[in-house]
């Protein structure tokens, strides 16, 4: 078995901390921004929306709405009334104390709250046999989600897709702006949706306005909201010390611990390298000491009843439930910024741990596409030219990501076409047989494997394929789409034109048709490496297991002794074609080996990822591959002894994942064997997690800054200095609105408008 690290522990968090003893003592500890629900009323909605783009969305930082608990219907949001109508739902409650589900009734569990909270002192709070049972994940009462839709801001509420009326913080601005198109009295719905999801099809949608209930000792562990997507969190009851039932009640609340988006990548390392866990994975709570020793700023947040919490996309936070109870309601959103993380960042990380992805996220770029082109149109004709203006920017980015998914589902463009491709109807439901990421259009799927019932296939993604991933046969898989690609290039040249009117002649750069997009591609496209692969991989006929000759590869944290000799390693008939990895000396088949197109070395893919971490797209997406010892970056023995060399250090600690108990039982890693970590190679380097770490913050610091220059935002400049050359656009030109990194929206307490 190959070593492990050691991994931090689950250490509770006590029922009498002081939150503002904590936040004080600790250097990298602050407390969220908050500003109060009645400041929306007197700045109105448009200058919140911007502030939540501005603070949320761009910077990164998660915000806290307050005062909501004013306007909640008490009579609606309380324990009783969800006694009195839901008592006899059952529901599936998380037993955290022994990771098992448990089924019981809202009302039995309403019931026994008291107990379960009042189990845990100051002198047992880390006993590991006490129950921790926590009812989340449950769906939210029609009545509730009606109740908040009229309160909330609707480019904040769930499944938003138009302008609509509403009651809540800012609805008085309205009534009393002319322009506003959340106008009470407006019959008119034209304006960009505050959730994409909200463009799919009513069946193609993920639910996720979800309720949590909890009690003293109950918690989520530390994760990012999925598929990149905004996270808003809104306490809705809790108990207030109070008798209930002939029984003292305990004050509910929540704590959170809370990053910015920006930190993503030092956190991950952080949790890896320091934790010994992977924070994709979800399932470590840390303790207050792993968050007061991080290398990175923490957030913290006291959430009381009627605190609406904003958390930004791929900021990693966890939540301590405190006191006799606690009621949220939860919800994410889908926009045009959090949609390119997804695809390019929060996918491939799910991917790589087989986690389910839920939201769809290419099907919703093409539906809300859709949307938008109709959307565009009505626009046009009202000629309102502030909501053009926003429609249109939405428009461009969605456009750009449906070109990149085109692109990579494009075959290679050469004489030979690819006619035999089996059409089967979208219908949203298709996932990757290996990682259970949703399939768009096209895949590869097996005839071999299919079940007896003929539905069971084995469908695998392109993605997953380029990496190894398949089932046993490995290849003379096919190919199947779900839209006609005549289909999907006709809306993308419709959609394009459309973009160039709307221009009107500015001097912004136009889209080319997606051919030119093609000729300037520069490299493979996914499918078309897949079409490669294909013919590079044998077949391997499942029912004639072939029996390996070859002595196993040691593990990356298996070390060779210098006094024992390696034994020779012979050509099996697998092989006859194969050749000698640069780095671990084993003779691999030639599909196994990346061939440097300069020097003619091989490099297994697996000692590529994990010495160097280079997936294996990175080496077959390029037309000339150069390998690391032309790039004088190989950290082998014999290339360190070369002066000239300047040996590559692993960026990251990659811990490595089974994945064999979630993928389909069908399937095989043929190019490398993700279970392995690259510790080894860590060690070689050093193993420097604090030098590591603060690369990573460097590099983070700096992105952060360079994104914020891209959207004309102040970072350094004193609030009262003035550039005429800085356009700003519709972002209100306030101190408290521009100046993230200054006092005034990191200190405690509320924000001035």
């Amino acid at each position: 078995m190959p070593a492990q690290r050691p991994r931090a522990a689950f250490e509770p968090i006590p029922p009498n901390l002081d939150v503002a003893a904590l936040v004080d003592s600790t250097p990298n500890f602050e407390y969220v921004v908050r500003i109060d629900c009645n400041a929306i009323d007197e700045h109105g909605l448009g200058n919140f929306e911007k502030l939540v783009r501005l603070h949320v969305i761009l910077g990164g930082k998660p915000l806290v709405v307050e005062g909501f608990h004013e306007r909640l219907d008490h009579s609606v949001f309380s324990e009783t009334w969800l006694r009195m109508h839901h008592s006899d739902k059952t529901e599936t409650a998380r037993n955290l104390s022994t990771k098992s589900n448990l089924e019981l009734s809202i009302g039995h569990y309403l019931k026994n709250m008291p107990l379960l909270a009042n189990r845990w002192t100051s002198l047992n709070y880390k006993d590991p046999s006490g129950q921790r049972i926590y009812l989340k994940d449950i769906d939210c009462p029609q009545v509730w989600h009606d109740h908040l839709r009229s309160l909330i801001p609707p480019p904040l509420f769930y499944l938003n897709k138009h302008p609509e009326a509403f009651q809540g913080p800012g609805a008085e601005f309205a009534a009393t702006s002319n322009d506003s198109q959340y106008h009470p009295d407006s019959k008119k719905k034209t304006g960009k949706p505050g959730d994409l999801m909200s463009c799919l099809p009513p069946s193609m949608r993920a639910e996720n306005l979800m309720c949590y209930i909890g009690h003293e000792g109950t918690y989520t562990p530390a994760h990012q909201e999925m598929c990149a997507s905004l996270g808003q969190n809104i306490m809705v009851e809790a108990s207030s010390g109070s008798v209930e039932y002939g029984m003292k009640t305990k004050p509910g609340s929540s704590i959170w611990f809370m990053t910015e988006s920006k930190d993503r990548g030092v956190v991950s390392e952080y949790w890896q390298s320091t934790l010994g866990h992977d924070i994709d994975i979800e399932d470590h709570f840390a303790q207050i000491n792993a968050w007061r020793a991080a290398p990175f700023k923490t957030y913290i947040v006291e959430q009381k009843p009627g605190d609406f919490i904003l958390i930004p996309p791929l900021a990693a936070h966890q939540v301590w439930n405190r006191g006799t109870r606690t009621m949220k309601v939860a919800w994410n959103r889908t926009t045009v910024e959090t949609l390119g993380s997804a695809l390019n960042e929060s996918l491939p990380h799910a991917r790589m741990v087989c986690r389910d992805e839920q939201y769809k996220n290419k099907a919703i770029v093409y539906y809300a596409l859709e949307h938008y082109s109709q959307l565009l149109q009505s626009v046009v004709t009202e000629d309102k030219t502030n909501t053009l203006r926003q429609i249109l920017e939405d428009f461009d980015q969605l456009f750009a990501l449906y070109t990149q998914i085109l692109l990579s589902e494009s075959f290679y463009q050469g004489e030979k076409r690819y006619n035999d491709v089996e059409y089967i109807p979208f219908d949203s439901n298709i996932t990757c047989s290996y990682c259970r990421c949703n399939i768009f259009n096209r895949f590869l799927t097996c005839p071999w494997c299919v079940g007896a019932d003929g539905e069971d296939t084995y469908d695998i993604c392109m993605e997953c394929y380029v990496m190894g991933r398949s089932c046993a046969c490995i290849s003379r898989l096919r190919w199947a789409e779900q839209f006609r690609w005549s289909e999907l290039t006709e809306k993308h040249e419709e959609w394009r034109i459309q973009i160039c009117q709307s221009k009107d002649g500015q001097s912004r750069t136009m889209f080319g048709s997606l051919t030119e997009e093609r000729s300037r591609y520069g490299k493979k496209t996914l499918a078309e490496i897949c079409q490669e692969q294909l013919t590079r991989r044998p077949w391997i006929d499942i029912t004639k297991p072939v029996i390996r000759k070859t002595e196993d590869k040691l593990s990356d944290t298996e070390s060779v002794s210098p006094a024992r000799k390696r034994r020779k390693t012979r050509l099996t008939h697998e092989a006859e074609d194969g050749g000698r990895c640069h780095i671990c000396k084993y003779i691999e088949p030639t599909w196994k080996l990346a061939s440097c197109s300069y020097c003619n070395q091989n490099y297994c893919y697996g000692s590529l990822f994990r010495a160097f971490n280079i997936q294996p797209r990175d080496t077959m997406e390029v037309y000339y591959w150069k390998c690391p010892k032309c790039q004088k970056i190989c950290s082998c023995a014999a290339c360190r002894r070369d002066p000239a060399m300047n040996p590559f250090e692993p960026k990251s600690l990659l811990l490595g994942h089974d994945t064999r108990k979630i993928a389909d039982p069908r399937s095989v890693e043929s190019l490398v064997d993700f279970r392995q970590s690259n510790l080894r190679w860590l060690k070689k380097a050093g193993d420097d997690e604090i030098g590591r770490l603060k690369k990573h913050q460097k590099d983070a610091d700096d992105r952060r800054h360079q994104a914020m220059i891209e959207h004309c935002i102040q970072l350094e400049e004193s609030p009262e200095s003035t550039d005429p050359s800085t356009d700003y656009g519709d972002i209100p030109v306030d101190p408290a609105l521009e100046k993230l990194s200054g006092s005034v929206l990191t200190t405690p307490g509320s924000i001035s408008w």
